[in-house]
C-alpha cells in the first residue's frame, strides 16, 4: 500500500520549482563530467552551476525550515560537503601511497566510488522531490 505524498497545497510552489533548479544544476555538473573527460567528482565541487546550486541552497534555506522541503535542503548541502570530506580522506590515504603507485589505484577507487555516490544521491533526492516526499533524516 503506497502512502500519500507529503507535499500538501499549502506549500509553497516556488519553493519547490527552486529545489527543483537546484537539482538540475546538481545533475548538470554530473552530466558534464559523464560526457567529458572528467570526474563526477571535480565537476560536482568544483563546477559552477554545482557551486551556483550550493549557494541557493544557503540563500533560501531559512524559507525551508519547518517544511518537508527542508530536508531536501539538508539532502542537497550535506550531498556537497560530504563529497568535500570523502575526496578529502581519500587523497590523505592515497597521496603517501603513490610513492609505492598503489596509491593511484586507491585514488581512482575512491574518485570512482565517491561519484557513483554523488550520481546516487542526486538522482534519489530529484525522484524523491517529484513525488512530493522528503528525504530521510539518516545524516548521510
Amino acid at each position: 500500500m503506497e502512502s500519500e505524498p507529503v507535499a500538501a497545497a499549502g506549500t509553497n510552489r516556488g519553493l519547490v520549482e527552486y529545489t527543483n533548479w537546484i537539482y538540475g544544476l546538481h545533475a548538470l555538473s554530473v552530466l558534464i563530467a559523464l560526457v567529458s573527460a572528467h570526474t563526477v567528482v571535480g565537476l560536482f565541487l568544483f563546477s559552477p552551476p554545482s557551486i551556483i546550486a550550493v549557494i541557493m541552497n544557503y540563500a533560501r534555506r531559512s524559507e525551508a525550515h519547518g517544511t518537508w522541503l527542508e530536508s531536501h535542503f539538508r539532502w542537497q548541502i550535506r550531498t556537497f560537503w560530504y563529497a568535500w570530506l570523502w575526496i578529502i580522506l581519500t587523497s590523505l590515504v592515497s597521496i603517501p601511497m603513490m610513492l609505492v603507485l598503489i596509491g593511484f589505484v586507491f585514488l581512482f577507487i575512491g574518485l570512482g566510488l565517491t561519484g557513483l555516490w554523488i550520481i546516487y544521491r542526486v538522482a534519489r533526492g530529484w525522484l524523491a522531490l517529484r513525488e512530493g516526499r522528503p528525504m530521510p533524516l539518516a545524516p548521510v
